[in-house]
């Protein structure tokens, strides 16, 4: 009998080869569940300014889980205790923390389902997992829920400072082409201790931290929240508003069965069964396309013309401003809307909206990026630094939207 050999390795762009390191993760890597990822795009509507930004959420899985295993190396080299049971639950931990993302990642998040983040479906993938895998997650979701005595492993998984930001900054930094975003993860994994259990970086390695900060500020700017994707996922969410108000008017349209699912119902986190978390596993980008391409012909005027914008990339125009805007500006737009096509006011705020973004690179509300001086002394790295512009880094920056068609 044939055994499959389940220790493979994969080529990836940003770090060369990644290795299996047992084969319960490569079993799980296999599961429809996680291969679903493959379909998920990382960075939503980005590839409409990024053409590079195809990349997935598969991708970002086996890179986080790729720098788990440096972490882990690192830190058992300076004498941090980490069992074997442990190193598993974590790689573990980070391949499985964005399994429940929607499609199109977090631009389509709460719309599909009301209410619910993706962390906390990925914790409902994991605990079925649990359930097929014999219970060999269970140290796992301990660690993702937090409820694990050894704090510091929270702190790999979900922390200003944690596994998930080194992976996706300097991968979607490659992918997009903005070299502002490049950092050096492999730098900042290798200055890593614990004390006290708690995650921190030696002093040493100050300067790799301020460049993190820096360039996380930056691609929030330039990527995360340019003007023309934030406009897009915008547009993406009034497509699934208008077509679950359509359904709910008895129109019908098509779309495959899963998505069709969530359109009849509005599925909340009291109705979300084990039975709603598998047809969502079958929910991917795939999905949203293809019913856009169909409802682009619609008879409606708003769902054929959100849909046909999206497709054919004829978007609206978006205008960023420090000061939120006049009301008289918009009013001013929808009128021009109004007379133009013979529409309502209600289908003209389709098209015509406004909203606010923020960006805040490192917040002090949060669980802070403690600094280890070789005195044996801990400080926030805000006070550690002599750059000031890191005390600027904590000042969320708010900027409000306006999205109307182009003349």
């Amino acid at each position: 009998m044939n055994h499959r050999n389940k220790l493979k390795i994969f080529n990836d762009p940003i770090y060369g080869f990644i290795s299996i390191p047992n084969s319960g993760i490569f079993d799980i890597i296999e599961h429809k569940y996680f291969q679903r990822l493959r379909r998920i795009s990382q960075m939503g509507m980005s590839y409409l300014v990024y053409p590079g930004a195809h990349h997935t959420r598969f991708h970002h899985a086996l890179g986080c889980m790729h720098l788990m295993q440096k972490a882990i190396q690192v830190l058992r080299f300076k004498g941090v205790d980490i069992s074997e049971t442990e190193a598993d639950a974590l790689l573990k931990a980070i391949l499985l923390h964005d399994i429940g993302h929607g499609p199109f990642s977090h631009a389509m998040e709460n719309s599909i389902v009301n209410d619910v983040n993706h962390e906390w479906i990925s914790l409902q993938f994991m605990e079925k997992l649990n359930t097929e895998f014999n219970q060999s997650l269970t140290l796992a979701i301990q660690i993702f829920k937090g409820e694990y005595h050894r704090k510091f492993f929270k702190d790999l998984i979900s922390s200003q400072l944690d596994i998930d930001r080194l992976d996706y900054l300097k991968r979607d930094s490659f992918y997009t082409g903005v070299a502002e975003g490049n950092i050096n993860s492999e730098r900042l994994i290798t200055m890593l201790n614990v004390h006290n259990d708690q995650l921190v970086i030696e002093d040493k390695g100050i300067y790799s931290v301020e460049k993190f900060l820096v360039a996380r500020r930056l691609m929030y700017w330039q990527v995360y929240l340019h003007k023309t994707s934030l406009g897009a996922e915008q547009l993406l969410i009034r497509v699934l508003k208008r077509v679950k108000y359509l359904v709910s008017q008895g129109v019908d349209l098509p779309a495959s069965s899963a998505f069709g699912y969530f359109l009849k119902n509005e599925i909340t986190i009291d109705d979300f069964t084990e039975e709603t978390l598998e047809i969502f596993s079958k929910l991917d980008d795939y999905d949203i396309i293809s019913a856009m391409k169909e409802w682009q012909h619609s008879d409606d005027f708003v769902l054929s013309n959100l849909c046909g914008t999206i497709i054919n990339r004829d978007l609206l125009k978006v205008k960023l401003k420090k000061k939120s805007i006049e009301i008289s500006k918009v009013n001013a737009e929808k009128k021009k809307l109004i007379e133009k096509y013979k529409i309502s006011e209600e289908e003209a705020a389709y098209f015509v909206f406004t909203g606010s973004v923020d960006n805040l690179a490192y917040s002090e509300n949060q669980e802070s990026v403690k600094v280890l001086h070789k005195n044996g002394k801990v400080s926030d790295v805000v006070k550690a630094s002599d750059q000031l512009n890191l005390n600027a880094l904590t000042k969320p920056v708010v900027k409000y939207y306006i999205c109307y068609p182009k003349p």
